[in-house]
């Protein structure tokens, strides 16, 4: 019986080796994530006598090369959250945190752990290459969030409530905006108001056409109309102008990039078992679909509904000692922030739409009219949604 814990690090780990009853075999040793060295550890490793499981830490992405090779060379892997290591006591009053003795306390949790400990077992290449471009696709859209404010404020100064002229939705294609592009050829209030009414018109409409907009005469009559009421503090110069179409130019990039990864996600989703069914469930549309799927990962992971509600991170968590038991409690947040973004905005959808036969909204319309506050009622929609999802998922799979 071997627990071996491994610390792990950017490109390299700490190994160190214990037997019951916390016997140390072999002192804490040094390994770096290059292929001759993997593969001197897998040796070692299987030198070991009995039966041997090795127990490492989720750390981003830099666990993945040491956890597959042990894996794929038939040895037993377990990846545990690193709240469990860090939870788990060393018997010791003064802290000390260095590799080597993180390995062994890793692997003096593996010995007493022992039986509980679950196979890691990798995820798919498909499943794994979704979740990056979901994280990345997150990360873009903070980026748009930030140069849209940045835009709106340039524009406050040059063309105000420019921003606000057009309704439509952005474009499938390429993620365009309509209003972001107008801005990018009408930088300020003056490029339309300083033109008569039909010149700004059969420009608009040339612009329409290159840009692959509708054009409406209408519409072209109001924008020109409301530029002659407005004026910016900013003046017209050759800076100013530049500095509008620059930060135009930088959003309608992000936009770009936004529609490419929406598309590649929903591609990549598409080829997955779960893909229709997901798709059937009531407020999931093409994004919110592929980051479903791309967080939650494959259902077979997750042992019943209640560990996916707990991967979450929207379970209360019980609280009780002594006389005192708290019956209402905040949520846990332990599991993935966009996971629960994404569920938000699907129950959103679903009490905008108010959908009487959906079962969802039907459990959260009993919780509203028990007099829940919005939050509660939304949580336990969550709640609601991700049982319905687990269940039709399993089902689909079996």
């Amino acid at each position: 019986m071997n627990a071996v814990g491994i610390d792990i690090s950017k490109g390299k780990s700490m190994v160190a080796v214990m037997q019951p009853p916390g016997i140390v075999v072999a002192e804490p040793f040094e390994v770096s994530h290059n292929a001759e060295e993997l593969k001197e550890l897998v040796e070692r490793v299987k030198l070991l006598g009995g039966e041997t499981k090795v127990v490492m830490e989720y750390t981003g992405a830099y666990y993945e090369p040491i956890a597959n090779a042990l894996h794929n060379a038939g040895i037993f892997v377990c990846v545990v959250n690193p709240l469990l290591i860090d939870d788990y006591g060393t018997n010791r009053v003064r802290k000390v945190k260095t590799d080597k003795k993180d390995a062994l306390k890793i692997a003096n949790f593996a010995l007493n752990k022992w039986l509980e400990l679950r196979e890691y077992i990798p995820a798919e290449d498909t499943r794994k290459t979704l979740k990056v471009l979901n994280r990345q696709y997150a990360q873009y859209n903070k980026i748009l969030v930030m140069q849209k404010n940045n835009l709106i404020a340039l524009l406050d100064s040059c063309f105000p409530n420019a921003n606000t002229l057009f309704s439509s939705p952005r474009r499938e294609s390429d993620g365009h905006e309509k209003w972001v592009d107008f801005v990018s050829y009408f930088p300020h209030i003056a490029s339309v108001s300083k033109l008569c009414p039909s010149v700004f018109k059969n420009k608009y409409q040339s612009w329409c056409k290159a840009n692959r907009y509708n054009y409406c005469e209408s519409k072209a009559a109001q924008i020109h109309a409301y530029s002659r009421t407005k004026s910016g503090s900013l003046p017209m110069t050759d800076a100013v102008i530049k500095i509008v179409e620059e930060s135009a130019k930088l959003l309608n990039s992000t936009l770009e990039t936004l529609a490419a990864l929406r598309n590649e996600m929903d591609k990549l989703a598409s080829t997955l078992p779960e893909y229709e069914t997901v798709m059937s469930l009531y407020g999931v549309g093409r994004v919110s679909c592929s980051q479903l799927i791309a967080e939650i990962g494959d259902i077979k992971r997750f042992e019943h509904s209640k560990s996916l509600v707990a991967m979450a991170g929207i379970d209360p968590p019980l609280y009780q000692s002594g006389q005192l038991d708290v019956k209402s409690r905040s949520i846990s947040k332990r599991g993935s922030p966009l996971l629960r973004k994404t569920l938000f905005l699907i129950i959103q959808v679903i009490l905008q739409n108010k959908p009487i036969n959906e079962p969802v909204y039907q459990f959260l319309d009993r919780k509203r009219s028990e007099g829940k506050p919005y939050r509660v009622y939304m949580i336990a929609a969550a709640n609601k949604f991700l049982r319905i999802y687990y269940a039709r998922v399993k089902e689909t799979l079996a």
